[in-house]
Order: C-alpha cells, then sequence, then structure tokens
C-alpha cells in the first residue's frame, strides 16, 4: 500500500502537466486561426460596408448597415462575364488535360518498367520542387517563338505543366497501393489491357484524381502573374485580372467594389473544395503513403 501513493500521485501530475500543454496548444491554434481568419472577415466587412465607411481613418469592424452597393458595382463592369468565361475555359480545359495526362503517366511510371523510368520521377520531384515564377520567363520564350502567346492554348498548356508533376506524383502513390493480383485476376477473367486500367485501376485512385483535380482548379483559378504575362489582350483577360481593374476616375482604386469581386472570385473555390474535402484530405494523405 506504501507504494502506490507516489505512482497515484505521479500520474495525476503527469495528466496535469498534458493538460496544461493541451490548453497551451489550443491557445496558439485559436491564436493562428484568428491570425488566418482576419484577412477573410476584413474582405467580407469591406464588401458589405456602404462606400462611405470604407475609406474613413478610423476603421468599423463592423458595418453600420450591409449594403449590397459594391456588388452591384463589381458585377456591373462590362469585362466580368467576359473574363468569367475566360476563365472557365482555361480552368476546365487545364483540369481535364492534367487529370488526363497524369492518369496515364501514374499507371505508366509504376506498372511498366522501361529505361529512364526512375530518370523521369527524379525529374518530376526536382520541377515540382522549382519556384512558377523561376520557369515563367523561360517558358513565355518558348510559347512566344512558337506563337502560342494571347492564346487560349498557350495559357492552358503553361497551366497544365505547372500542376502535372503535382498530379502525377499524387495518383503514383495510389497505384503504387494496388495490388498487382486484381490486375491478374482481370487478365485470367480475359480483360485486356485498357479494360483492366479503366475498369480496374482508374476507379481505385479516385481519391488521387479528386485531389489532383482540386490542386489544378485552385492553382489554375487564381493564378495572376502567368496570366498577366501571357495575355496582352485585355479581351482574353481571366477573373484574377478583372480584379485589379478596380480603378477610380481619380486613379485610386475602388476597394469596396474591389472587395465584393473577392468575395464573389472565392466563392467557386470554397464551394468546389467543401463538397470534397474529406476527399482531399484521405487522397493526400493515401497517396503519399507509397512512392
Amino acid at each position: 500500500m506504501a507504494t502506490t501513493t507516489p505512482v497515484a500521485g505521479a500520474g495525476t501530475g503527469i495528466r496535469r502537466r498534458r493538460r496544461r500543454i493541451n490548453w497551451g496548444a489550443n491557445i496558439v491554434a485559436i491564436a493562428f486561426a484568428i491570425v488566418w481568419i482576419f484577412p477573410v472577415y476584413w474582405m467580407l466587412n469591406t464588401a458589405f460596408k456602404p462606400r462611405d465607411e470604407v475609406m474613413t481613418q478610423t476603421p468599423h469592424f463592423w458595418p453600420s448597415r450591409l449594403d449590397a452597393a459594391n456588388f452591384v458595382s463589381a458585377l456591373a463592369q462590362s469585362s466580368f462575364l467576359q473574363d468569367l468565361r475566360n476563365s472557365l475555359i482555361v480552368v476546365l480545359a487545364t483540369l481535364v488535360i492534367a487529370i488526363l495526362l497524369g492518369m496515364f503517366a501514374s499507371a505508366a511510371l509504376t506498372r511498366f518498367r522501361f529505361r529512364g523510368r526512375k530518370a523521369i520521377l527524379v525529374v518530376i520531384l526536382a520541377v515540382q520542387m522549382l519556384p512558377a515564377t523561376a520557369l515563367l520567363i523561360p517558358q513565355f520564350l518558348v510559347f512566344n517563338r512558337l506563337s502560342l502567346t494571347g492564346t487560349y492554348i498557350g495559357l492552358i498548356l503553361a497551366y497544365v505543366a505547372s500542376v502535372l508533376p503535382f498530379s502525377i506524383w499524387v495518383m503514383r502513390g495510389f497505384f503504387l497501393a494496388i495490388p498487382v493480383e486484381l490486375e491478374e485476376a482481370a487478365a485470367i477473367d480475359g480483360a485486356g489491357s485498357w479494360r483492366i486500367l479503366f475498369a480496374v485501376l482508374f476507379p481505385l485512385v479516385t481519391p488521387g484524381i479528386i485531389a489532383s483535380s482540386i490542386f489544378a482548379f485552385i492553382s489554375a483559378w487564381n493564378d495572376y502573374l502567368t496570366a498577366y504575362v501571357f495575355m496582352s489582350d485585355s479581351s482574353m483577360y481571366t477573373l484574377p485580372l478583372w480584379l485589379a481593374s478596380f480603378t477610380t476616375p481619380n486613379g485610386g482604386t475602388d476597394y469596396g467594389a474591389q472587395m465584393a469581386a473577392s468575395v464573389v472570385f472565392s466563392l467557386p473555390v470554397v464551394v468546389f473544395f467543401l463538397i470534397i474535402q474529406r476527399n482531399l484530405v484521405s487522397g493526400i494523405s493515401a497517396g503519399a503513403v507509397k512512392g
């Protein structure tokens, strides 16, 4: 009996220390969450403010009344629908091409043995590690020589080149996790190579396809710099370039309309992410297990 009291006391002390550590970690996490959420809150706050409260010296942390005039001003711009169409064309084409190429490339790199396979994987990883801005000037020079700058095709190919390494690397992890016995069983049942690929392999890598789709969608939808460099004609601008066009006749910026436009611009990404967020988490975690 004499030896049980110190052990119980030690256990109580450990539990108390763990609770203090948990409380400290929660406080730090809440502080970081506030720091990250505040810009989003301020964007929403400014978007719904009356215009006379946007540029005041004293900040208003809550609008005196909810005003939709900023949204009306933003959506009334003549270039909105045109730039929205341009963004949809470029983003959807990028999404389809990147996912299709990623699926076939990752399947080939995991299911076939050929000379240079490991070198290709190293190159894919190296390209993924490079910042996009480092590749922008070489891409522009090559595409300009091919007369692809200022075209949908050039911008789509630039986006595909930036998201394809990630798509291949993520989906490759899913292909590696698929047992070879499934393909052998399908082959015994008489399925050919294409049937095995579409009916057996591709359905099993659906989480990886979804994760890659989200990355490709967000990357192409949010990009400003590549579209700005590649597109010289304002009729070919995408929505990120539209966000930079909210100037007043005096040369200033209409911040209320710009924040309202930012809210409208962010909605497709938020909705798309909320719909398949579970698949995103499972896709990235599962695809990173093997490789």
